[in-house]
């Protein structure tokens, strides 16, 4: 089987989103293996690409090297749970960021080293504390109290004293739950002043919302600022960790540009409307090591006589260590999701695909929004062009009227037919599982992953340790 049509929809009344093209995915797509797959599985079904993850990887250190910067790269978990990206971690040495119990015992569970696992996330439990503690990972502290859990509640038996950062609260995003003032901060210091050598603070982390390369600069520089202040108290303060945030490039500026200027109600199903802010960026100028190398070429302020300079030049003059915690940026290419046509409908103008599959296996809809690179069809008749694009909806195959993949209705280049496939691509950036629930009793959907062997994939199903 083959993929139905060229990348190209024909003339529509609806805007068309394609993705970018991507040589592995679309290397897989005609390999002819995803039909037999869905064969086997008998619904839907993940894949997972670890060599694009290992490039990805790759990339972000080429950035720093570029500038002489020495940093390390923790992947945040928390954007897809595959087992397969904490074993590339492990093989290749990258850290991994975690934010709850199980989430460090994977990082552990497949070979990554407690000294490359950073643990973030508000209100940890005592128990993740203690574990983090003994395995010596870097914790990157929310709050007073949960510093004075660390200082007073050490395990007994430990390594070491426990290794932190402290958290700051964005200037720019008052409103967030997470993180310290600067008022708090000062207290927090004051109290790993006096605890000595029961604790090391080896620096601050801060993680902003958007993908704003200006406003990271500036907390960056600002952190900078509180080591070398920290290091006066006698305290370690030698790193700093930006956080994520780092864009990912789904689709050309002119496909993007044009969909948000013709998008309106009448281009999803019952008129849904929404609001294109809240929409992810599918488009984005600068993404993934190209953002993390405008963050290192942002210009700070010093306060001494030499003016400005860049951020990878005050980390490089000061030695401070740069800890980075992408995760989408990191599965960018890495994964598409797959779903079999069950039935389709005929409405005014377009039609309702049903898929074996629900939406809680596509996550922007937990975010109010839609994922908005379409789906591409492949069906069993080769490749099929036609002179019209045949507009259609994804639904779920669930007993809920809100249970769409995709409210917009796709231009398809062809009519979609029972038994079509629907590949909906570079969905392992938070779109596989962030959302997943059993409802109706189906099963999740598994992922497979890819390995390349003598120019063909090869698969197995991604293992993840035993609880």
């Amino acid at each position: 089987m083959a993929v139905t049509g060229d990348r190209t929809p024909a003339p529509s009344a609806v805007p068309f989103l394609p993705a970018l093209p991507d040589p592995g995915t679309d290397a897989v797509l005609d390999s002819g293996l995803l039909p037999e797959l869905s064969h086997a599985f008998g619904g839907p079904f993940h894949f997972l690409l670890p060599d694009r993850f290992d490039a990805n990887v790759a990339a972000f250190r080429t950035a720093l090297a570029e500038t002489g910067v020495d940093g390390r790269i923790h992947y945040a978990k928390k954007a897809n749970k595959a087992a397969v990206w904490i074993e590339r971690c492990a093989a290749t040495g990258t850290g991994v960021d975690v934010a709850s119990l199980g989430e460090l015992r994977e990082a552990l569970g497949n070979g990554v080293r407690g000294e490359r696992v950073v643990v973030t996330g508000p209100a940890k439990s005592d128990q993740l504390l203690r574990v983090a503690v003994l395995q010596a990972c870097l914790i990157a502290v929310d709050s007073l109290d949960e510093l004075d859990r660390l200082l007073h509640h050490a395990p007994p038996g430990a390594p070491r004293a426990p290794r932190i950062l402290l958290r700051l609260l964005p200037p720019q995003q008052p409103g967030s739950r997470f993180g310290m003032t600067g008022a708090e901060l000062d207290t927090a210091l004051a109290r790993c002043v006096a605890a000595g050598d029961a604790v090391r603070m080896e620096g601050f982390s801060f993680h902003l919302s958007g993908y704003a390369i200006p406003p990271r600069v500036e907390l960056a520089a600002a952190l900078l600022d509180r080591c070398l202040a920290a290091r006066t108290m006698g305290l370690q303060a030698d790193r700093i960790s930006i956080g994520g945030g780092f864009a990912v490039d789904y689709c050309a500026p002119a496909d993007w540009y044009a969909f948000l200027t013709a998008q309106r109600p009448g281009h999803y199903h019952a008129d849904r409307t929404f609001d294109p802010a809240d929409f992810y960026p599918y488009h984005s100028p600068v993404a993934g090591a190209d953002a993390l190398r405008a963050v290192l070429a942002g210009t700070t302020a010093t306060g001494t006589d030499s003016g400005p300079r860049t951020l990878a030049d005050r980390l490089r003059d000061t030695g401070t260590l740069l800890l980075l915690e992408p995760g989408r940026a990191l599965l960018d290419g890495a994964g598409a999701s797959v779903f079999r046509i069950q039935g389709v409908k005929d409405r005014a103008g377009y039609a309702i695909v049903t898929v074996d599959g629900t939406s809680l296996s596509l996550s922007e809809q937990w975010f109010n929004s839609e994922f908005l690179p379409q789906p591409v069809l492949v069906g069993a008749d080769g490749r099929a062009t036609g002179d019209a694009a045949h507009p259609a909806c994804v639904g779920g195959v669930s007993c809920l009227e809100s249970d769409l993949l995709t409210w917009r209705k796709v231009p398809f280049p062809r009519r979609p037919q029972p038994g079509d496939l629907l590949v909906y691509p570079n969905t392992a950036g938070y779109q596989m599982d962030s959302n997943e629930s059993p409802f109706h009793e189906l099963p999740l959907p598994p992922k497979v992953v890819l390995d390349r062997t003598d120019g063909r994939p090869r698969w197995r199903l991604d293992r993840r340790p035993a609880p």
